[in-house]
């Protein structure tokens, strides 16, 4: 279980590091207009990716 949330934080870290490296004018643009998104906006946004993760780890379970 801990080998895999280590990969899975791994995992994390390589998709991030991927969006700084390829699209690093995109990150900042999108750091720039986070602060003209009200709460409740941001946490919608927060609870779809927290849901789509949730649906992948699940599929990705269920076929493996």
């Amino acid at each position: 279980m801990a080998h895999a949330i280590v990969q899975a934080v791994g995992l994390v870290f390589v998709l991030e590091g991927l969006i700084y490296a390829v699209a690093p004018f995109a990150m900042k643009r999108m750091m720039a207009d986070l602060p003209k998104l009200s709460d409740e906006q941001l946490r919608i946004v927060g609870v779809a990716a927290l849901a789509l993760g949730v649906a992948i780890v699940w599929l990705a379970r269920m076929l493996a």
